[in-house]
């Protein structure tokens, strides 16, 4: 006995009024991609910011102008500063407060002036903490495709002393990880 295949004749009409005249879905909307930049106060992190900007999402870019621009400023917490109890303590950490805000002010008037230089718009957020937890997890709040650092040029023994913010994000972080290397001096 052979199976009938029943058809609704109101299908195409109802696909056609989806503007499915194939009666296809429509192919799924591309996402933009979002690029996480990391910055603080030194040149390194201003050059990987440069360079994504005029590489990566500004509309000459890779992504043509198709991406969001996110810009993450790790703001040191006072007390990770200041290390000393006591009397005084107090006044002393509020002062490095006002001193580290101030710094963090500093970092992303100079970060919008590079958008701007470039007509780049940018999200850009502070957030209080290790700067190698701070990056992976806005990369994971943000969802981001790309999270690009700059490289400050340590030695392997600086780096195993200090610690290298590139090299945990590129081990931990949720996303592909670019680390920008300013080009050598000669």
């Amino acid at each position: 006995m052979a199976a009938e295949a029943k058809t609704d004749p109101a299908a195409p009409a109802a696909a056609a009024g989806l503007g499915l005249a194939s009666g296809k879905p429509p192919p799924p909307q591309q996402q933009k991609t979002v690029v996480v930049v990391a910055v603080d106060d030194s040149d390194h992190s201003y050059y990987a910011l440069e360079w994504t900007v005029r590489h990566v999402v500004g509309a000459g870019g890779m992504a043509g102008g198709a991406a969001d621009l996110v810009i993450v400023h790790a703001k040191p917490s006072p007390s990770s500063v200041v290390s000393f109890g006591g009397p005084g303590a107090g006044e002393a950490i509020r002062y490095v407060d006002a001193d580290l805000r101030k710094m963090a002010e500093a970092v992303v008037d100079r970060a919008r002036r590079v958008c701007v230089a470039n007509s780049v718009h940018a999200l850009i957020e502070v957030v209080e903490g290790e700067p190698r937890s701070v990056l992976c997890g806005a990369a994971e709040k943000h969802r981001a495709d790309l999270l690009v650092v700059g490289s400050h040029g340590y030695g392997a023994i600086k780096r195993a002393l200090l610690g290298s913010v590139s090299d945990y994000c590129a081990h931990h972080a949720h996303c592909s990880v670019m680390i920008v290397k300013p080009p050598k001096s000669k």
